[in-house]
């Protein structure tokens, strides 16, 4: 511990509480333990880009992260000199240089589990998948207009869904495919037809999968090996009619290339969650497409992930506060 950078002697500590963009931290955990010892600004807006947001973070002893969402690298953190504590929710954080964190000596504290929010990523996944097949916001939107039955869908049962990585939340995917009469069929770069069988799929190929499948599903990590894997040829290779859904990472597809296909309508539509840049600008022209049903990076946001996400949270700032972080990532 002795090697932790040592709290404030002269004031109280100054925490920032970040990526808070519905305003709900605040009300999920019990935050006056905190406060009773520490200033504590919840920021419900991106911070700044380059030394404007070096500017906004500068004056915080210890800062609080939401998983994956703004990055933290190491030229950020060496620009902190004040930062003596990351309380990030998540157990695995690729967007924050650990080894530059631990080099600085700031402690890096996380959370375990989800709640009953585990699989809330694969739920989303539905959503997007329902809401495209039976044009549930268009019709929404006609009925507010005064319109009765403006389009017609299609059901899922007797479809096929491909998806593209089946771990956990892959998994997820083709038990609740079953339950809806659909074929799951499933690839990666690392998947073996043993496995995808463990999980109820039938393994294809990357190319027989796109050509194959009415909804293409996206559950990979992001990675070197995964950046752009769905790009401009393998969108060619899917059906007209089918639908892709990302979920999971947005630079895993080719977003000019999934732009084109949108545009010219080479496949059905798309259910985006997930974004190069993140918030996504105001004026990205996805926000405009009428075939692409959008959400902003609502994954694991539910009330049940985030209520155990700001509990260890607190617990976590209170350990520190006590000169004894808990839940280390070096110790995970």
């Amino acid at each position: 511990m002795t090697d932790f950078r040592p709290l404030p002697s002269d004031r109280r500590p100054r925490i920032a509480v970040l990526d808070d963009y519905m305003g709900v931290a605040h009300k999920l955990a019990a935050w006056e333990k905190i406060e009773a010892r520490a200033d504590v600004d919840f920021l419900h807006e991106p911070i700044g880009k380059g030394e404007a947001g070096i500017e906004q973070l500068r004056e915080y002893d210890a800062i609080c992260l939401l998983r994956e969402r703004t990055a933290f690298p190491g030229e950020l953190l060496s620009q902190l000199p004040n930062l003596k504590a990351i309380a990030a929710t998540g157990l695995r954080n690729r967007t924050l240089d650990h080894s530059r964190a631990r080099e600085l000596g700031i402690a890096v504290m996380t959370t375990t589990g989800s709640g009953n929010g585990v699989y809330a990523t694969a739920e989303l996944a539905w959503g997007l998948i329902l809401g495209l097949m039976r044009f549930i916001p268009e019709e929404s939107t006609a009925m507010r207009q005064g319109a009765w039955q403006t389009r017609l869908g299609n059901a899922l049962w007797g479809k096929t869904i491909g998806i593209v990585g089946l771990g956990k939340l892959g998994a997820r995917m083709a038990l609740i495919a079953k339950a809806f009469g659909m074929e799951a069929v499933a690839w990666s770069p690392n998947l073996t037809p043993e496995r995808a069988a463990e999980a109820g799929a039938t393994y294809l190929a990357k190319q027989e999968l796109l050509a194959t499948a009415d909804v293409i599903s996206l559950h990979l990590v992001l990675g070197p090996t995964t950046r752009g894997i769905i790009g401009r040829q393998d969108l060619a290779q899917m059906k007209p009619e089918s639908i892709l859904i990302n979920s999971a990472r947005g630079p895993l597809v080719d977003e000019q290339a999934l732009l084109e296909a949108l545009r010219s309508g080479q496949i059905r539509g798309a259910g985006i969650d997930v974004y190069d840049q993140e918030p996504l600008p105001a004026d990205h022209p996805i926000r405009t497409l009428p075939n692409a049903l959008v959400t902003p990076h609502l994954g694991y946001s539910v009330r049940e992930t985030f209520e155990a996400f700001y509990r260890q949270t607190v617990e976590n700032l209170e350990s520190w506060l006590d000169g004894q972080p808990i839940r280390l990532a070096e110790q995970q």
